[in-house]
């Protein structure tokens, strides 16, 4: 990632990390990233943007930590459980940062859906050899877990609303793959 490109994604992290999606104002951004606002915004086109690039560079440590782990279960569902118990914590454990890359993930930005669609994509992908494991038998379609993923998104939305604890996404998460993945 080039220099400025990622002083102005980390400072965002951070303003997001003390104060949520509204501390994420993009003349502090350049402020606090030592860049002016035209370079800003001649690198991400809104704080949706820059928050989006965030979970990029978020989602790159749990693919890592996914690689280096094996995510174990007697059979496809727990797996699956295993998975999204992993990824919502990880996010959660900063829940100001957590709460506003969801904001600007469910904000319907036109400018970011492309990206948004690519973690998506990426993560149904991720989600998909998980549960597989290493037996071709056990193999789980696109749609399967694509459907998984958008129920994981759903509980973390509720989340990010108040309306229950992460344990409670989780919980979610377990009758969704359990239910889906019956059988």
């Amino acid at each position: 990632m080039e220099e400025r490109r990622r002083r102005i994604v980390d400072t965002a992290i951070e303003l997001a990390e003390e104060g949520g999606f509204e501390a994420v104002r993009l003349r502090d951004v350049a402020a606090h990233a030592g860049v002016a606002l035209g370079t800003v915004y001649k690198r991400f086109r809104s704080k949706e943007d820059i928050l989006v690039a965030a979970l990029e560079r978020e989602f790159q440590v749990v693919e890592a930590v996914v690689e280096d782990l094996s995510i174990d279960g007697e059979s496809r569902a727990e797996r699956a459980v295993n998975f999204f118990a992993l990824i919502t914590r990880h996010l959660c454990s900063r829940p100001n940062l957590a709460r506003a890359i969801i904001k600007a993930m469910a904000s319907g930005d036109p400018e970011s859906a492309h990206k948004v669609a690519g973690f998506q994509t990426r993560l149904t992908a991720m989600l998909g050899q998980v549960i597989g494991g290493d037996d071709a038998a056990d193999c789980v379609d696109f749609r399967t877990s694509f459907l998984l993923q958008q129920v994981w998104f759903s509980a973390l939305v509720g989340w990010m609303g108040g309306l229950h604890d992460e344990e409670t996404a989780v919980e979610q998460m377990r009758f969704a793959a359990h239910s889906v993945l019956a059988g």
